[in-house]
């Protein structure tokens, strides 16, 4: 596994710290990093797989971080107390060195020893904000953005670590609640994408949103990046609308293509066009569906179901609907 290269090479780098009695039950340090010594896990949890988005640049705006990076994979997230005289400071400057040693890069780094009401790096309304993006449980206990804004400091580090084609980001967001307690959250997403396609639609299901909806959308009808040539793992799909059309002769069809925002107008209204037609000629040619019953059409970006603001709301405006007609 990738991740064990990583381990050999930070347990060089920090001394290995002893979980603590007080640990909260079922949690454990993650293999990547160790914690600060005398930190305490007060919270725990682990998902197989979430979207995240780390910042890498400072407030631009009333809650709002200009620069994000988004990723996907498995989310391990670890809230540790750390008590006594140990300052924000100290924390964090250890966590900088042992991700510069471990060859991370440091994507964000930035404290705010003093008003914590920064909108820079580090700054608590900067905390408030990314965290609104990554938000924790407000009913677990944690104190993380609670406190007095003159009690001490706060704290936030994005890292990014790549091996190969995989990639592991860290993300760690420090503050201080009461003199004598510091809080620490630490969020290290292991890169992966979300398998998707273990649920195939069948023309029976197509033929249930038709019904109900007048139309059904599509994902599993696959295209190269600008292009417009089904590619051949889009089979299934295909075979499954022919079934559809073939099971209900009377049954019309609009093959209508959307794409999402990038690039001009007219280009994309061009692509979502161009790509109807070409899953048009893959059933006329290849399952002799007659050309009466089905008509290309493109709509390009005009018709979206979520905001083209991130990939995810992208990525679901990319589609091929069937409409009846």
């Amino acid at each position: 596994m990738f991740w064990r290269y990583i381990l050999s090479l930070t347990v060089v780098l920090l001394s290995i710290v002893k979980p603590s009695a007080q640990d909260i039950t079922g949690s454990k340090d993650h293999p990547v990093i160790t914690r600060y010594p005398g930190s305490v896990i007060q919270y725990y949890e682990e998902q197989k797989y979430a979207p995240y988005k780390v910042a890498s640049g400072p407030e631009t705006g009333y809650r709002t971080i200009g620069e994000w990076v988004e990723t996907e994979g498995k989310l391990t997230r670890i809230y540790y107390k750390v008590t006594g005289t140990t300052t924000v400071t100290e924390v964090y400057r250890n966590y900088i060195t042992a991700l510069n040693k471990g060859g991370f890069t440091i994507l964000a780094q930035g404290i705010d020893d003093k008003s914590n009401v920064s909108k820079e790096v580090g700054g608590r309304t900067h905390l408030g904000t990314f965290y609104k993006s990554n938000p924790f449980p407000t009913n677990k206990g944690i104190y993380f953005l609670n406190g007095s804004s003159t009690s001490g400091g706060s704290c936030y580090i994005a890292a990014k670590l790549t091996q190969g084609k995989q990639n592991l980001y860290m993300v760690i967001g420090g503050t201080q609640y009461k003199s004598d307690e510091k809080y620490f959250l630490v969020d290290i997403v292991e890169e992966t994408k979300m398998d998707d396609e273990l649920i195939t639609v069948s023309a029976a299901n197509m033929k249930s949103d038709i019904d109900s909806k007048g139309k059904v959308a599509l994902y599993a009808i696959y295209f190269d990046f600008d292009k417009a040539i089904v590619k051949p793992e889009s089979a299934a799909a295909l075979t499954e609308i022919a079934r559809l059309l073939k099971e209900n002769p009377t049954l019309n069809i609009y093959v209508v293509g959307h794409t999402d925002l990038k690039g001009t107008l007219e280009y994309n209204l061009n692509l979502s066009k161009q790509r109807a037609e070409a899953v048009v000629k893959e059933l006329l040619s290849k399952y002799s569906i007659g050309a009466e019953r089905l008509s290309a059409q493109g709509v390009g970006p005009l018709v979206p179901i979520m905001s083209n603001k991130n990939e995810k709301g992208r990525s679901a405006n990319r589609r091929v609907e069937l409409v009846e007609r």
